[in-house]
Formats: C-alpha cells, sequence, structure tokens
C-alpha cells in the first residue's frame, strides 16, 4: 500500500496494491500499522458510514466541531465520485484550500482526513457507494456544515446541471461566514486533539 500525504496538513491519500487471478482480485484496504506510522497516532475506527447516492449528487461540506471532532477514512465502493477535501481550521496555514481526488471502485483509492478538515463530494455515475470509517460516533449538533459551491472556495466541480443537494447543505454558509459565527475548529485545537484526544484547556 502507498500512503501519501497531500498539500492539507493531516490529509493522505491510499492507494492499494491489487493482487489479480482468473478468480477476481484481493487487496487490503488499509492497514492499521501502516497507517500508524504514517500518522504518527493510531485511528481507532468508532462508527461505520455508508452513503448511496444519484448521479449529479452534491454532498458537503461536511466537519465536526471540536470537541469531539472527527478523524474519516473515506473510500469509494462503488461508481465514482469526485472528492474534495477542505481545510477548515483557523490558524492552519492551508485554510481555505482544498484537495481533490477521484475516487472509484476501480481503483479503490482511500483519503484519509483529520479533525478539522471538512469533506464533500459529486457523484460521477449512479448508485455510487461510499463508505466512511470514523474515530468518533456521530453527536447530534456537533456537525459544521459549510456551502459546497462557496466562489472563493473555488472547487473545481465541471457541473453541467444544477447538483441534487439536501436543503441543508443547499443553504450552507460560506466559509467565510461560518468563520465569523464561530463555527469553525482552530488548527491548535485539532493538533491538540489528535495528539493527546482532547483540546486545549480552556476550550470545550
Amino acid at each position: 500500500m502507498k500512503i501519501t500525504p497531500s498539500t492539507l496538513p493531516g490529509m493522505f491519500r491510499l492507494e492499494p496494491q491489487h493482487l489479480a487471478d482468473r478468480r477476481g482480485r484481493f487487496h487490503e484496504a488499509w492497514r492499521a500499522d501502516e497507517l500508524t506510522q504514517t500518522l504518527g497516532r493510531s485511528f481507532e475506527v468508532r462508527q461505520v458510514n455508508f452513503s448511496v447516492s444519484r448521479r449529479n449528487t452534491l454532498r458537503g461540506i461536511h466537519g465536526t466541531i471540536t470537541p469531539p471532532g472527527q478523524a474519516k477514512l473515506v473510500t469509494c465502493v462503488r461508481g465514482a465520485a469526485l472528492d474534495v477535501v477542505v481545510d477548515m481550521r483557523i490558524g492552519s496555514p492551508t485554510f481555505g484550500q482544498h484537495e481533490v481526488t477521484l475516487q472509484d471502485a476501480g481503483s479503490d483509492v482511500a483519503v484519509y482526513m483529520a479533525e478539522g478538515l471538512g469533506h464533500a463530494f459529486l457523484a460521477l455515475t449512479d448508485d455510487v457507494c461510499m463508505n466512511y470509517l470514523c474515530s468518533t460516533e456521530y453527536v447530534p449538533g456537533t456537525m459544521v456544515d459549510v456551502q459546497a459551491l462557496d466562489p472563493e472556495l473555488a472547487i473545481p466541480w465541471n457541473l453541467t446541471a444544477p447538483p441534487v443537494m439536501s436543503d441543508k447543505d443547499a443553504a450552507a454558509p460560506t466559509l467565510a461566514e461560518a468563520a465569523a459565527a464561530g463555527l469553525l475548529p482552530t488548527f491548535a485545537e485539532c493538533l491538540a486533539l489528535a495528539e493527546t484526544g482532547s483540546p486545549p484547556a480552556g476550550r470545550g
């Protein structure tokens, strides 16, 4: 398995090695020891999610406040999707920047994102299924939503028609609006949470 860092601190791409024979093929999606060595921390899976989307569905940008924070390992297990990670951590050297990854069930490329990074994707085919391995359980009221079509983010969705979005995603604030409202975590909080499991003293 090849694990490659991105330009965003805390985001990595995992590219598996496929072993094929007359029966089909096999691959390791990820290994705890290799991921821990790369991240410098363990990734404990506390919840597993699947989402199924029709073509041209746009989901996100979704994040989680700290605490509790949530790291994710996301893989497209059916169909194809344009996967986007956005740095939503106030004070991060790459705040507001994004990384785009083409995910599909043929390549099995996965994306790991640390706490404070936002996630979105556009379904490029019908019946797209995305798998999420999450470091924390979902806690109602802790999600942070940012507008995926925020012109300041300039994410290259390359839309040919208006996307299918939930009412909540369509009404989400821009990144600047979310920052002004105090909805976003800080880079320091996220680093502390990743290292110790707790935010800095005085927060939370």
